[in-house]
């Protein structure tokens, strides 16, 4: 199951803020909460437990998974170790994630630890961290991957290097965790905040496009906002993401047939098998609909993200759905029915063959 989460800083925000923003995030499905130790460096055992507890209770009455970032030197200065995470599971956590790792046999040993707790180890590094970590043969039931994010503008990871990073981890089925940005939030755990999230490309996109953007590559499990607070309109859309099947948002041209409407908004699409570099092609409707009128009536030379339906012109083909992937010139038999958002174009990419996608109307 994919799941979305929200971040939480109780070093840096008001608790009350903090309470209020959890119990709104629940509201609208949100599962789990990322939260950091690595701030509180230097403050007594106590003094953390008490400045956490009044969050965890408010994140443990909704059922919701809170993980908390640490090192090795916080760990060790919280008098854990790697047989003892009593300390955490007294905390009201569900896991710890290690922003810097042990040597591989101390996060095996970790993952069997009788509360339960999960261990999740940092995706982004791109090294053979896992593969020694999985050599020992950790409980896998307990174990995460979680990538890093980024406060400074310019220095998020790549996106090849992105998929690269999240494989090694999904090949061992591992779930896999990555951040996106509000760009209403402000407050994050360290002074410089530019944005937060884990792909560059994403800082400046609509938090709902970053989303479908890191469900739709198949290799992440659970989308966390990385900064607070996000707005109630921001978590709204992103709780109404399609985490399962990538859906475009499209702004349908004017005085469309209400049978072409049906057939974008409603029917089920997927790409052919034998896909071409030009279209995608979603065949079913022309079956379905076969008989239908499909008279020509909007004929431009189409661009990446124009949607369209074959005309009678087309014979066998009419009532064909396409989805363009490059520019192309229109015999004049092919209607244009909508267009893909332009912060969306660059999902069409991701649609493989046998893929599997549909359209949501722009609000």
């Amino acid at each position: 199951m994919k799941r979305l989460g929200i971040s939480i800083y109780p070093n840096h925000c008001d608790m009350d803020k903090i309470v209020e923003y959890i119990d709104l995030a629940a509201k609208y499905g949100f599962s789990r909460i990322f939260t950091c130790l690595l701030s509180a460096e230097g403050k007594s055992v106590d003094k953390i437990v008490k400045e956490f507890k009044v969050m965890l209770d408010a994140a443990n009455k909704h059922g919701m998974e809170v993980i908390a970032d640490l090192d090795p030197t916080v760990f060790n200065g919280l008098g854990a170790s790697i047989t003892d995470l009593k300390m955490f599971k007294d905390m009201g956590l569900s896991g710890i994630r290690l922003d810097m790792g042990f040597a591989g046999n101390e996060e095996a040993i970790m993952t069997f630890n009788k509360y339960g707790l999960k261990i999740e180890l940092n995706v982004s590094n791109g090294t053979k961290y896992i593969d020694n970590v999985m050599s020992y043969h950790p409980n896998t039931e307990n174990l995460y991957g979680c990538h890093n994010f980024y406060p400074h503008v310019y220095t998020g990871l790549g996106y090849d290097h992105f998929i690269k990073c999240s494989k090694q981890f999904k090949d061992y089925g591992i779930k896999v965790a990555a951040f996106v940005n509000s760009p209403t939030a402000e407050n994050g755990p360290w002074p410089v905040s530019e944005g937060l999230c884990t792909l560059e490309e994403h800082r400046n996109l609509p938090i709902d496009v970053q989303a479908k953007h890191l469900f739709a590559t198949g290799l992440v499990d659970d989308v966390i906002i990385a900064n607070c607070f996000a707005s109630e309109e921001e978590l709204k859309a992103l709780s109404e993401v399609n985490r399962e099947m990538l859906e475009l948002t499209v702004e349908l041209v004017d005085n469309l047939p209400e049978i072409q409407k049906k057939i974008i908004l409603e029917e089920f699409h997927f790409n052919r098998g034998d896909c071409s570099d030009y279209v995608i092609r979603s065949t079913q409707s022309r079956v379905k609909y076969k008989g239908e009128s499909f008279p020509p009536a909007y004929t431009p030379d189409m661009e990446k993200g124009d949607v369209m339906i074959e005309s009678d012109l087309y014979t066998r083909y009419a009532g064909e759905l396409q989805l363009a992937r490059k520019e192309m010139k229109n015999s004049g038999k092919t209607n244009v029915v909508a267009r893909v958002v332009e912060e969306e174009k660059f999902l069409i990419d991701l649609i493989e063959p046998w893929g599997k996608f549909g359209f949501k109307l722009k609000k």
